[in-house]
């Protein structure tokens, strides 16, 4: 909660530092005409040690957590550990999110496994690789969640959340075709 209301005083400062440089710019740059310096926005989540997510979504002028909240407004934080990272590769063909009969008998196996060991219930988390656009990627990595939550739901798993990440999340930079593949993932946390 205390990182909540850093970020929001960030975002409270910056917003009023661009309003008093707005305020006291020259009539010839208040016309429409600006320019903006700095990085390029790269819309960015990053999960702190306590579990809670952070989002920058906004065109980096706002942080803030996780949309996930408590019905009393608090953020809500991941409350288990990855307890299975599957390759993307080796259930979905390029491009596509439906998996075969072998992948589903596996990932059957993988959720009843985890029920035995004690996991009540799941997360399921898609990622992707950076090379298509950032919204594609958010609904690529959304459907093949879906499928990996829906093979869980067919052996009993009780899935409380499906989470799409797209490229926004990756374990390594995409830099080569080996990082890539290491991106194209689906998580699944175990919640005990």
């Amino acid at each position: 909660m205390l990182t909540f209301k850093f970020n929001k005083a960030i975002a409270l400062a910056a917003a009023a530092a661009a309003a008093l440089s707005i305020a006291a710019a020259p009539a010839s740059a208040q016309s429409g005409q600006r320019t903006i310096k700095g990085e390029r926005y790269i819309p960015t989540i990053w999960v702190d040690p306590d579990g809670c997510e952070h989002w920058v979504m906004d065109d980096g002028a706002e942080g803030f957590m996780t949309p996930h909240v408590t019905p009393d407004g608090k953020p809500v934080c991941r409350r288990g550990n990855i307890c299975g990272v599957m390759p993307t590769d080796q259930f979905f063909a390029t491009d596509k999110h439906h998996i075969n009969a072998a992948g589903r008998q596996r990932l059957g196996k993988f959720f009843q496994q985890a029920i035995s060991n004690g996991a009540r219930a799941f997360v399921v988390a898609g990622h992707t690789d950076s090379r298509a656009s950032d919204e594609y990627n958010i609904r690529l990595s959304q459907r093949r969640a879906h499928a990996v939550a829906q093979a869980g739901r067919s052996v009993g798993a009780r899935i409380n959340d499906v989470r799409a990440y797209g490229e926004r999340d990756p374990r390594v930079p995409n830099t080569s075709a080996g990082n890539m593949a290491q991106n194209r993932r689906v998580e699944i946390y175990c919640l005990r």
